[in-house]
């Protein structure tokens, strides 16, 4: 395998005339995780009743923004816009997790798992 296989097509998706690379892949990943924490918060908020942002919510940020980060930083497509983008909201996800961590512990008590 050459050293740049991570940005060549799929051949297993050749058939369907999309031209996947593994880098974007783990690029639309992380795109469409970041985006899914929304519906995480919007199910627990309406669970409690009341606006709650879950742990879940953090992780899937620290997760997505990474993903997605390394998308831009190590495929061919090496945008500036794109590292920034997802360089900050990285950064905060990571802090906000570390806080709730911290403030609430490690294990959340089961009542209280989801929000």
């Amino acid at each position: 395998m050459s050293p740049d296989w991570m940005n060549q097509p799929l051949a297993w998706l050749d058939w369907t005339g999309v031209h996947l690379s593994p880098w974007k892949l783990i690029g639309l990943a992380g795109a469409l995780l970041f985006g899914a924490r929304w519906v995480v918060q919007f199910w627990a908020t309406r669970k409690a009743g009341r606006p709650v942002i879950p742990r879940l919510f953090w992780y899937m940020s620290v997760a997505g923004s990474l993903m997605t980060l390394s998308y831009f930083l190590f495929s061919a497509k090496q945008d500036a816009v794109g590292i920034a983008q997802n360089l900050f909201p990285a950064f905060t996800a990571l802090y906000s997790l570390q806080l709730d961590i911290r403030n609430r512990g490690w294990r959340l008590p089961k009542d209280t798992a989801s929000v």
